[in-house]
């Protein structure tokens, strides 16, 4: 997580060039690339100071990853700032109202571990872009965890817990809450440009009730079982409604 000098999170809703930071995950390291930077290499295994930090509403504890780190950032993104990663000794639980009463584990994501949306989701919101003269967009602009296929738009809004089989065993997801959704959607990934036709045009579909009228995309998840196992893109998902 980015922070700013008084260590509150930062995002692409204040800087969407974060949206050109393009990280790559190894054995060993994180590599972090950006345009006309020199690419930075970070060790999965090696923190700086502990540090406590602010994430919406809530401080929580962290370890800065250094002067090289926040000096890359600072200079791409043209503010002083540092970059931290989460203290796994932390204990950050999900909303206990949105979740029933279930203590579900959640590090620097906004509110919940694990994003699902589907391509029929997508494919009716380019629909409703292309029909108002507008480009479509890349599932990348929401970020989703797990992505469906072979459900109609928005079924993801009427599963119960979704069933995962894994070579390692079962994996069981519980949707808890509406996705709702901020300004991140309307930033190009590619370019870091801003245009709020996203969500304009989910504007005028999407309204949730149970979210007090926010616009909704998606569902968010917990982790019922399996949390130390593996998903993989092709894997069946079973589930039943819960209308």
């Amino acid at each position: 997580m980015v922070v700013d000098e008084q260590g509150s999170f930062v995002t692409q809703r204040e800087l969407p060039r974060m949206a050109l930071v393009k990280p790559t995950i190894r054995l060993s390291d994180i590599v972090l690339r950006a345009p006309g930077m020199l690419a930075l290499h970070l060790q999965i295994d090696t923190v700086e100071e502990p540090v406590r930090v602010k994430l919406w509403d809530e401080e929580v504890a962290a370890y800065d990853m250094g002067d090289t780190a926040a000096q890359w950032f600072t200079d791409f993104l043209g503010r002083k700032l540092r970059l931290v990663r989460f203290d796994p000794e932390q204990r950050r639980l999900s909303s206990l109202k949105w979740t029933g009463g279930v203590e579900a584990a959640n590090q620097f994501s906004d509110g919940y571990p694990v994003f699902v949306t589907s391509t029929a989701s997508l494919d009716l919101l380019n629909e409703k872009l292309v029909a108002a003269g507008r480009s479509p967009v890349e599932m990348e602009r929401f970020r989703p965890n797990i992505v469906l296929s072979g459900v109609e738009a928005h079924d993801e809004d009427r599963l119960d817990v979704m069933t995962i089989a894994t070579e390692g065993g079962e994996v069981r997801l519980k949707p808890v809450k509406p996705c709702a959704r901020c300004p991140i959607p309307n930033v190009d990934p590619a370019t870091a440009e801003v245009d709020p036709i996203v969500t304009d045009t989910l504007q005028g579909y999407r309204r949730n009730e149970l979210l007090g009228g926010a616009i909704s995309f998606g569902m968010n998840l917990i982790v019922a079982q399996g949390e130390d196992l593996t998903l993989k893109v092709g894997q069946d998902v079973a589930a039943d409604w819960n209308f």
